[in-house]
C-alpha cells in the first residue's frame, strides 16, 4: 500500500553514477540530467557550494577555503557523505515541485570489479538519498542493453564500456555476463598520461582539465587522415612563466598510447577467456564499443586491428549506460538477471 503511494508521486530513476560524469534517466522522459561528478564544498561551513557543471567550472579555481571534490574513485565511492547528498540532489532535481517527498525506485550501475563492501554503499547512498529501493548492474550489462545488444538471447555479445575512472570489457549471454575484466586505466588515465608527457618532453606543468579539453580536441588512438595541432599551456618548470607550446595530434597520441594500449590489452584478454562458440556470434555481430572514451578518434580501428574483429561505436555512447538501466526499470521482470543484487530498501522516515 504505502510502494503504491509513493508510486503515485515519484517516478522511476536509472542513474549511472560515473567518475567523470553522472547521467539521470527518468521512466517516461528519457535522459534529464548528464553533468559531471563534482562537487564543491566550503571547508569553514561545510555546506554544498555547487554541485554538477558548475562545480566542475571551479576546479582548479577556487579560493582556499573552497574545495572541489570529485567523490567516485575509479567507479567506486571515495566520499559516502559527498556521494549521498549529490545523488539526493539529482533525485530531487528530476521531480516535479509537487513531490515533496520524492521515494522513486532506482537502478544504478556500477563497475563489474567492485567488492560487497562497495556495492552496498552505493545502495546505502541511493536509500539515504531518497529511494524507496535501490538495485545494482553491473555497467557493461547496462551499457549492453542501452546499446540494443540481444543480452538475453542465447548468444555471445561482447561490449567494451569506457568510462572516466574504468575500462568495463564483458561478454553477455542469456541475461548474464558470461565473462568480463575491469581495468582501472580509462579517460582519466588519459588526461594524466597527457600532463605527464607535458612535463617530461617541454618541463610544462598542465592542469588536468587542460589535457581533458587537449584529449578531446586532437586526441586519437589511431594515426588520422590529416594530422590537426592545438596548444599545450600551462607553467614552464624552468622559469616559473606562462608557457604555451604547439603540439600535434601525433604528440598527443604517443602520450596515451600506454593507457590505449591496456584497453587492447583487455579486450584480447577478454576475449582469450571467452567459450568458442561466444567468439563464434560476436565474430558475426561484431564488438561494440561504448562510454565517453569511444569517441576517441580511432580507437575502433584499433582494437579491430588487434582482433581481427568487427569493431562498432554504440549509437550515443555517452548515454548507453543510463538508457539502460531506464530500459531495465521499463522491463524489470526481463531484465532481473541482469541486476547484480537484491532489492534494498528502508520505509520513508
Amino acid at each position: 500500500m504505502i510502494d503504491g503511494v509513493l508510486g503515485l508521486f515519484s517516478r522511476d530513476v536509472g542513474i549511472d553514477l560515473g567518475t567523470a560524469n553522472t547521467l539521470v534517466h527518468v521512466r517516461g522522459r528519457g535522459i534529464v540530467i548528464s553533468e559531471p561528478s563534482v562537487v564543491a564544498k566550503d571547508l569553514r561551513t561545510g555546506a554544498l557550494v555547487a554541485i554538477g557543471a558548475e562545480a566542475k567550472r571551479m576546479v582548479g579555481r577556487t579560493p582556499a577555503s573552497i574545495v572541489a571534490i570529485r567523490p567516485l574513485k575509479d567507479g567506486v565511492i571515495s566520499d559516502f557523505d559527498i556521494t549521498e547528498q549529490m545523488l539526493r540532489y539529482f533525485i530531487q532535481k528530476v521531480h516535479d515541485r509537487f513531490a515533496l517527498f520524492p521515494r522513486p525506485r532506482v537502478v544504478i550501475g556500477i563497475p563489474s570489479g567492485v567488492t560487497e563492501v562497495e556495492k552496498r554503499a552505493v545502495q546505502d547512498a541511493a536509500v539515504s538519498a531518497g529511494a524507496r529501493w535501490a538495485r545494482l548492474v553491473e555497467e557493461p550489462m547496462a551499457a549492453a542493453i542501452g546499446a540494443g545488444l540481444p543480452v538475453n538471447e542465447p548468444s555471445g555479445s561482447m561490449i567494451v564500456d569506457i568510462g572516466g575512472g574504468t575500462t568495463e570489457v564483458a561478454v553477455t549471454s542469456l541475461g548474464g555476463i558470461v565473462v568480463s575484466r575491469s581495468s582501472r586505466v580509462a579517460g582519466d588515465e588519459m588526461d594524466l598520461d597527457i600532463v605527464a608527457y607535458a612535463r617530461r618532453e617541454f618541463n610544462l606543468l598542465m592542469g588536468e582539465r587542460t589535457a581533458e579539453d587537449i584529449k578531446i580536441a586532437i586526441g586519437s588512438a589511431y594515426p588520422l587522415d590529416e594530422e590537426v595541432s592545438t596548444f599545450f599551456r600551462g607553467r614552464d618548470l624552468l622559469t616559473g612563466l606562462p608557457r604555451s607550446i604547439e603540439v600535434t595530434s601525433a604528440q598527443v597520441r604517443e602520450a596515451i598510447e600506454p593507457s590505449v594500449q591496456q584497453i587492447v590489452d583487455a579486450v584480447k584478454d577478454t576475449l582469450e577467456e571467452t567459450p568458442p562458440e561466444l567468439v563464434a556470434d560476436i565474430m558475426d555481430q561484431g564488438i561494440y564499443v561504448a562510454g565517453g572514451g569511444a569517441l576517441l578518434r580511432g580507437l575502433e580501428t584499433r582494437i579491430s586491428e588487434a582482433t581481427q574483429m568487427a569493431v562498432h561505436v554504440a549509437d550515443d555512447p555517452l548515454t548507453c549506460v543510463a538508457r539502460g538501466t531506464g530500459k531495465i526499470l521499463e522491463e524489470l521482470v526481463s531484465y532481473e538477471r541482469a541486476l547484480v543484487t537484491d532489492t534494498y530498501a528502508v520505509l520513508p522516515r
